[in-house]
């Protein structure tokens, strides 16, 4: 131990705080994660549907149902991370989403597909946001924002990089052909990074969030973790409303990106632009939240959420008006620089609010109804679009969402009340 401490101290003066080789960790796993899962679910569906003769509506149902299991499965995923090893929660969250891609080359019965996504869908849960997420804040407090926008960029470049890889295997060799390796792949690129390089907290290697010296009682032990529990937290008027928000954000934002690349193609009648804009916006996302992360030592969490939103509503409405390839892609910029922000604001909020006692329940509490907004989304704008004949007034919906998503912030009140309110008890 005081070989540990000896080594915190040189990290917190002199060298690399070794914080940022946890994220650098979890900015791996989450590239891994999310370029094999989140953003593979597409590529799965088409596959399929293709090979194995499933229905659109079949395989869209079965899609839905990973988002559920994940949803529901953050729940045991927060607690666990609490009490063990986040390292452990990883791995078994890898292996189970290794085990489910290896199964997929066997899917050919209904519940056999309702079964794969799933378990996925568990295991998607143990390995991604709510560990990763966990960690960045449990290792920065004044540098929170940088760090958690640069691991959480390891979900963009996932889609970049990974996706691709993964649809180019299965329609090279086919579901059953490329699941093993992309098995691998999940297991290889999580497991040993996790163990390897990420420690579960600062006070492993005797340092306090930031590479601070660790704030000890008059006896010499550390001081317990602050924060507000998990009742009171739930309970509180900011988690409930700016929930409520980011449902109606989310539910805005997802339902763009999945109808972006045939609002655009079909605008500008061009599918080289559709995918252009598309490539434009994952580009967007991620230079949007290095500088989202920096900019938010200079401003309030809650003042940058409240621009997030007007600025997706601007975007929105733009795209109901527009159809020029300058103005659509320009304004596919505008849309992407929201993007990577508003999924990193989230972590970053339940973490200011709340502190770090319960932070992994009441993330993944949020995170469970965050499934709403996610699922309900790209349904919503393609009802809409089918019941008004175009995207125009869908759009003007879903910009409408933003707006009240600003609303609800607002009425949230300030971030640190509840914080606040017990320091003063």
């Amino acid at each position: 131990m005081d070989g540990n401490r000896a080594a915190g101290r040189e990290t917190s003066n002199g060298g690399l705080f070794y914080g940022w080789i946890v994220v650098g960790a979890v900015f791996v796993v989450m590239t891994v994660t999310a370029g094999l899962g989140f953003y593979n679910l597409s590529v799965y569906l088409k596959a399929f549907i293709a090979e194995r003769g499933f229905s659109v509506s079949a395989t869209s149902g079965a899609t839905a149902c990973f988002f559920v299991a994940s949803g529901f499965a953050g729940l045991g995923v927060a607690s666990l991370i609490e009490r063990y090893d986040p390292r452990w929660v990883i791995s078994a969250g890898a292996l189970l989403s290794a085990l489910a891609t290896l199964g997929a080359g066997y899917v050919e019965e209904l519940w056999q597909l309702y079964a794969f996504y799933i378990l996925f869908g568990v295991g998607y849960a143990g390995a991604a946001l709510i560990p990763g997420t966990t960690l960045v804040a449990r290792w920065f407090v004044r540098r929170r924002s940088i760090a958690l926008s640069v691991a959480s960029t390891g979900l963009s470049f996932g889609g970049i990089l990974l996706t691709p890889v993964a649809a180019a295997m299965i329609e090279e060799m086919g579901l059953g052909g490329a699941s093993p390796w992309l098995a691998s792949i999940f297991v290889l690129g999580v497991v040993p990074v996790s163990w390897l390089l990420i420690r579960p907290s600062p006070h492993a290697l005797g340092l306090g969030p930031d590479g601070d010296p660790i704030i000890r009682d008059e006896s010499g032990a550390p001081l317990p973790v602050d924060g507000i529990d998990f009742d009171n937290a739930i309970r509180s008027r900011f988690f409930v409303l700016t929930t409520i928000a980011f449902i109606f954000a989310m539910m805005a934002q997802v339902g763009v990106i999945a109808h972006l690349f045939r609002l655009v193609a079909t605008r500008s009648e061009s599918n080289d632009t559709a995918a252009l804009a598309v490539a434009v916006m994952a580009t967007a996302s991620i230079v949007g939240r290095l500088l989202g992360g920096w900019g938010l030592a200079y401003m309030s969490s809650r003042l940058f959420v409240q621009a997030l939103t007007l600025v997706q509503g601007a975007a929105l409405v733009l795209y109901s008006l527009i159809d020029s390839r300058f103005a659509l892609i320009a304004t596919t910029i505008l849309f992407g620089v929201t993007v990577g922000n508003l999924l990193m604001m989230q972590p970053l909020l339940i973490a200011e609010a709340f502190g770090l006692k319960a932070y992994g329940r009441i993330y993944s509490f949020n995170q469970l109804f965050m499934t709403l907004g996610v699922a309900t989304g790209p349904a919503a704008i393609g009802f809409l679009y089918e019941w008004l004949g175009g995207y125009d007034v869908a759009f003007l919906v879903m910009a409408a969402a933003s707006g009240l998503a600003f609303l609800l912030v607002i009425l949230g009140g300030p971030v640190r009340a509840l914080i606040e309110r017990k320091s003063n008890a």
